[in-house]
């Protein structure tokens, strides 16, 4: 295997370490649900829209063999090197082939930012990411912490749940500084969504603009504006919706959630509220605009 972490992780195999740790009054925002190292064959299947209705992630790492991923749309086939992030719940499946064999280690976990930094991720690369091999030796090293008996109280255990979440986020963003030209392309970008914010503005669409793959183009847009692309465009169309309501009476809301890309004035009253707790209507009867602003993760 080359990593010594990892050889002594895989010495433990097959175990799986159950977290279950009293959550009290004061949430912690990273905690470990499950970590492990297994060895799968036939019958090794997941559906992400049969494991409940509580958010967590899964973040696996392939250490041999290899294991299929659908995931929304597309198909991949996870193979040693490679490391699978995926959200619970969420349209996906994974599992073994028929005759197949699936060696990896895993860490789980949940809480509002683990889900927020996985997202981001996911946002940037996908479901199956090609890690640098010292971070898949730092997330071996937090799985087998917890498998040797580290983490028994909630406070052990989120900041070794965390360490694994920034290591990951490290290897996607901090490892890919923006060159001087790829920020003029990113000045391009923002200009041309703030100028067609009425039209579709999808994630494959501005990447195509920028010139970038998707994903490159995610990794970008996301360190510059400390949100992903989506999300971006999700939050300038709530701010400018929210100008033109106050700024001319001559505006009615279905042209105003026309002006901002929603062809459907209900969706568009749905998701204003969402962001700014009130109808456009009130919005702009109360004249709320200047203290309310879209936060991160609106929209």
């Amino acid at each position: 295997m080359g990593n010594s972490v990892l050889e002594r992780l895989a010495r433990h195999a097959s175990v799986m370490k159950t977290l279950s740790l009293p959550r009290g009054r004061h949430r912690l925002h990273a905690m470990p649900t499950s970590c492990g190292y297994e060895i799968s064959s036939d019958g090794y299947d997941w559906d992400g829209l049969k494991r409940g209705q509580t958010a967590f992630t899964v973040l696996q790492h392939t250490v041999a063999g290899a294991g299929h991923l659908r995931y929304e749309r597309r198909r991949y086939r996870v193979k040693a090197g490679e490391t699978m992030l995926v959200i619970v719940p969420h349209n996906h499946r994974y599992w073994v082939e028929a005759g197949g064999r699936w060696e990896y280690f895993w860490i789980s976990m949940y809480g509002q930012e683990a889900l927020r930094i996985h997202r981001t991720i996911l946002a940037a690369t996908g479901p199956v990411l090609q890690l640098r091999p010292e971070t898949t030796e730092q997330l071996a090293r937090c799985a087998l912490r917890y498998i040797e008996g580290e983490g028994e109280t909630p406070g052990a255990a989120s900041a070794i749940a965390y360490e694994a979440a920034m290591a990951l986020f490290d290897d996607v963003f901090g490892s890919h500084p923006a060159s001087e030209g790829d920020e003029t392309i990113h000045r391009r970008v923002v200009q041309h969504i703030l100028a067609h914010l009425d039209k579709p503005l999808t994630v494959a669409d501005l990447a195509d603009f920028a010139g970038f793959s998707r994903a490159h183009f995610t990794r970008i847009f996301t360190e510059n504006e400390g949100v992903p692309p989506a999300e971006f465009v999700a939050q300038e169309r709530m701010r400018r919706a929210a100008t033109l309501l106050v700024s001319d009476a001559t505006i009615s809301v279905k042209d105003a959630a026309s002006l901002v890309g929603f062809d459907d004035p209900n969706y568009f009253a749905k998701a204003f509220r969402r962001v700014y707790g009130t109808s456009p209507t009130e919005f702009r009867t109360t004249g709320m605009y200047a203290s309310a602003k879209p936060e991160p993760g609106s929209g």
